[in-house]
Order: structure tokens, then C-alpha cells, then sequence
């Protein structure tokens, strides 16, 4: 049985560990054969021995994403080892939890180089080889449900957020004419070391025990439990599938209830 993305390629960034790794196992259980972008070489080397244990081919390399020149690199040494690729998931992305008046031009700076530049880095480097290659590529984006409301402590990450839902409707609207399409993905409270990091520093913020702030989160779920990865990956796989074909410039959440608007 033909499996929905045999014959395809994908790159991920932040592929090492988390909702990264989630995605990249999900599209080579479907098919894809997969690049792993990551800071940590060894985590995305690890992440590439599971992708070749399912059967694909698998090549692993060191990206900063809020570098232009390396993720461009990166990602022209990602087509040029797989022999091109056709679907571009731009999922790297940091938190960060500060009131407004404690943000400083630091925290700002890395925050936004990050997960605005990794996004718009990504899509220029995916966009320009599809456009040379004549494919109709897939450019997936992750946001957040903090990309639809606001939240307090989080501020200029909802922003951060907020600004990948602008890119993507954009470069949807710029690339249609290739038949390129753009998307992005918005969950929501999911259990990976990025929310740990977070429960951690609102325990010592607010003085309240270590998974309380979790558990707070995930107690508003409608559907009753917290999101994981492999949640997130399910529908990334569908972005990434023939059966998105017609959907572009949208950010659906993926949040099991959470926000309903």
C-alpha cells in the first residue's frame, strides 16, 4: 500500500528533540525520507538513526535558524543530499516567559531572531528552491495558540507568534502562483522540555510547587489531558499531505479545546 508522502522529502527545523522529533518520525512512518535541522548535532544524529530504522533515508546537520546564512546552508545541503525535497517545516522556536517591563533589548533580540527570523529564513530558502526547481512545494509554519490570544507573562512570545500567522498569510499569498502553499500550526499545551522550562520558571515566579502551572494549563483542555507531540505531528502530517493540497495561508489550532474562536 502506496503510504501518503512515498516519494517525498522533508525539512525540519528544531528536529532534534520534542514536537520536532514528533514530526519527523510521523512523515518517515508516512513515507518521507527527512533532514534534521538542529542546534545539537548529536541530538539531530540520534533523531536521524530512528528515521532510518523506519526505512528512509535520513541526513542530519547543524542549523542556527536565527542565522540566515547557516539555515540557507543547511537547508541547500538538506536538497542537495536527498536529492531535493519537497516540504519545508519551519518548527524550530524558543519560549519565553517576562512580564512587558522586564523585557530587555537582549531577551527581545533573541526571542524575535528566532522564532520570526528562523520562519522567514526558512520560507526563503524553501520558497527559492521550489521556485527554481518547479515544485509545488509545502512551506508549514509553527505558531501557537499565544498566535491567536494574547497571554500575560508570555507577551512578546504570543507577538513572535502572532508574526508567523502574518508571514504565513503573506507568503501564501506570494507563492500561490507557483502552487506553493504555506500553512501553520498552533497547539497548545504540550509536554515537551520547552514546557518544562516554563513550568519551572513560573514555580519559582509565582512560589507554587513544580508541575503546578502544568497541570493548571492542562486542567482548561476541554478534551482532558495534555497535548502531546505526537498530537502536534498528526496534523502536521496533514499539512504536509496530498489531502491539504487546496489549503493555504491558514493557522489552525491543534489544542484539544483549549481556545475556541
Amino acid at each position: 500500500m502506496r503510504t501518503p508522502l512515498e516519494g517525498k522529502a522533508a525539512v525540519i527545523t528544531g528536529a532534534g528533540q520534542g514536537i520536532g522529533r514528533a514530526i519527523a518520525l510521523r512523515l518517515a512512518a508516512d513515507g518521507a525520507d527527512i533532514a534534521i535541522l538542529d542546534l545539537n548535532i548529536e541530538n539531530a544524529k540520534r533523531v536521524a538513526a530512528e528515521v532510518e530504522a523506519l526505512g528512509r533515508r535520513a541526513y542530519a546537520a547543524v542549523s542556527d535558524v536565527s542565522d540566515r546564512d547557516s539555515l540557507h546552508a543547511a537547508v541547500e545541503g538538506a536538497e542537495k543530499e536527498l536529492g531535493g525535497f519537497d516540504i519545508m517545516i519551519n518548527n524550530a522556536g524558543i519560549a519565553q516567559v517576562l512580564p512587558l517591563l522586564e523585557v530587555r533589548p537582549s531577551d527581545f533580540e533573541r526571542i524575535t531572531q528566532i522564532n520570526i527570523g528562523g520562519v522567514l529564513w526558512g520560507t526563503q530558502a524553501a520558497a527559492a528552491s521550489f521556485i527554481n526547481r518547479g515544485v509545488k512545494g509545502k512551506i508549514i509554519n509553527a505558531s501557537s495558540i499565544a498566535g491567536h490570544t494574547g497571554q500575560p507573562v508570555f507577551g512578546v512570545y504570543s507577538a513572535t507568534k502572532f508574526a508567523v500567522r502574518g508571514l504565513t498569510q503573506a507568503a501564501a499569498q506570494e507563492y500561490a502562483r507557483y502552487g506553493i502553499t504555506v500553512n501553520a500550526y498552533c497547539p497548545g499545551t504540550v509536554g515537551t522540555g520547552m514546557w518544562e522550562e516554563i513550568d519551572h520558571i513560573l514555580a519559582e515566579r509565582d512560589g507554587v510547587p513544580i508541575g503546578a502551572s502544568f497541570r493548571k494549563q492542562a486542567g482548561g483542555i476541554a478534551l482532558g489531558r495534555p497535548e502531546t507531540p505526537e498530537d502536534v505531528a498528526g496534523f502536521v502530517a496533514y499539512l504536509a499531505g496530498p489531502d491539504s493540497d487546496y489549503m493555504t495561508g491558514q493557522a489552525p489550532l491543534i489544542d484539544g479545546g483549549m481556545l475556541f474562536i
